[in-house]
């Protein structure tokens, strides 16, 4: 099955670069593309026309297949006043109390809507579309197969697995507990669906016929090996690229990411409203006690926006939310082509040593 659905997705090596929004961009989506792997780009956070200009973007830079991802959201926004102004006089606080002259602000909007920026992807036609937060209708899965778009859902749990199985999906993501970022479970509470990877892969290559991608604590290619030794097609690699010139983080988390303890990599709502996997810094420290009254994503996401800002101007990594998985101390800083034929070259060797 690997093997059918690496020349599905025409590519070489089993190596999938996890779809960052925020983090990714063309150019790093084009070096792994470039390099045998399907590079992705997280998309979730733009606008419709962004989304065409930034696959238009990536096609000027490979003519080789890549993906993007979305969120899946309903168009609506619940606003909850007194949660807002609650998570403002906080967020405001604690900008003053660290020298950031910003403040919050109310956005004219929370977030893009998703129909409209499903309907920019259909239009953008990628080779590859991933899908995370929720399940697609059957009419959209439709709609993108029937446009020769290659459809990947995420899955945190078995029950995940086997409902975007039922859809009928051509592969489904496996995002273990191990993982960065935002978390994409679904049909559980965040903190009932924290599997470690290699038992969410052995649990879901039982249950299902469909190519398992898997991400979560994979940073080279003894991990990349071991994944597929466990019945995974190919794997989804974020963290270990954050570090490169092409990615878009801030310097600052760039700057911190090898020295990050792997007891400080925690689950945090305070950021965005939704849980996700990243450094215990001094803006976690201060605020994720008081989560549980900060309004949902995307409101919260859109609200400390301008702290995130201010805080990656000013070089301070501990106010960003520095998201990475949970061997985050294993990244190397170097350029993405280089990076790919490293990993690559551990994956080959580690076969033979194997054989």
């Amino acid at each position: 099955m690997a093997s059918r659905f690496l020349e599905r997705l025409g590519i070489a090596q089993p190596l999938v670069l996890a779809p960052m929004s925020g983090a990714s961009t063309p150019a790093l989506v084009a070096a792994v593309s470039n390099g045998g792997g399907l590079g992705s780009h997280g998309v979730g956070y733009l606008e419709p026309q962004a989304i065409l200009d930034e696959a238009a973007k990536i096609r000027a830079l490979t003519d080789r297949p890549f993906a993007l991802n979305l969120f899946v959201l309903p168009d609506g926004v619940h606003e909850d006043e007194a949660a807002i102004d609650h998570a403002r006089a906080a967020l405001d606080a604690l900008m003053e109390h660290e020298g950031l002259a910003v403040r919050t602000t109310r956005p004219e909007r929370w977030a893009p809507r998703f129909s409209d920026q499903f309907a920019a992807l259909c239009e953008a036609r990628p080779p590859v579309a991933s899908f995370t937060f929720n399940l697609l209708t059957p009419r959209q899965i439709e709609e993108l197969q029937r446009r020769d778009i290659i459809v990947i859902g995420s899955a945190t749990s078995l029950a995940e697995v086997r409902a975007w199985a039922a859809l009928g999906v051509d592969a489904i993501s496996l995002q273990g507990a191990e993982a960065g970022g935002h978390r994409g479970t679904f049909l559980h509470a965040p903190e009932e669906a924290v599997i470690g990877l290699f038992a969410l892969i052995r649990l879901a290559a039982r249950a299902v016929n469909v190519p398992l991608i898997a991400g979560g604590g994979i940073m080279d290619g003894r991990g990349m090996l071991a994944a597929e030794m466990l019945g995974a097609a190919v794997s989804q690699l974020g963290t270990a690229f954050l570090g490169c010139p092409e990615s878009a983080a801030a310097a600052a988390w760039k700057h911190d990411l090898p020295g990050t303890d792997d007891t400080r990599v925690t689950t945090i709502r305070s950021f965005s409203g939704r849980a996700a996997r990243g450094r215990r810094n001094t803006y976690v420290d201060a605020m994720e006690a008081q989560a549980g009254h900060f309004p949902a994503y995307p409101v919260m996401n859109a609200l400390t926006s301008p702290l995130r800002k201010a805080a990656a101007a000013a070089g301070r990594g501990d106010l960003v939310s520095e998201w990475c998985g949970q061997a985050a101390s294993l990244s190397r800083a170097m350029p993405a082509t280089d990076l790919v034929a490293i990993l690559l070259e551990e994956y080959a060797q580690a076969r033979a040593n194997l054989a």
